[in-house]
């Protein structure tokens, strides 16, 4: 069994930051791409950023120069740094990630269970 773990959401105000994590685990032969979506009450789900194993990045334009995707390949991780947050940021945060377990042997889209992001005076 393939898990990815998501953890780092909260309320804050507008200008604050958080750093959202996520963490696969189980039994892994390879990760392609890992990244995050978010949809708030209402509105469709929206890409917020991808990064490959090879660090290539893309971002949506309304958080592009605010967030900042990464990932640690050791250890399986991504993380999404966002700074000066703003009340349209609000929304439900998803991990993803293509991945390739050792059992199933081909390639298949994980997701975690989704974490609140809040941002409000």
């Amino acid at each position: 069994q393939v898990q990815l773990v998501e953890s780092g959401g909260g309320l804050v105000q507008p200008g604050g930051s958080l750093r959202l994590s996520c963490v696969a685990s189980g039994s892994i032969f390879s990760i392609y791409a890992m990244g995050w979506y978010r949809q708030a009450p209402g509105k469709q789900r929206e890409l917020v950023a991808t990064i490959t194993t090879g660090g290539s990045t893309v971002y949506a334009d309304s958080v592009k120069g605010r967030f900042t995707i990464s990932r640690d390949n050791a250890k399986n991780t991504v993380y999404l740094q966002m700074n000066s947050l703003k009340p349209g940021d609000t929304a439900v945060y998803s991990c993803f990630a293509e991945i390739t377990p050792r059992v199933l042997g081909v390639p298949t889209d994980y997701w975690g269970q989704g974490t609140q992001v809040t941002v409000s005076s």
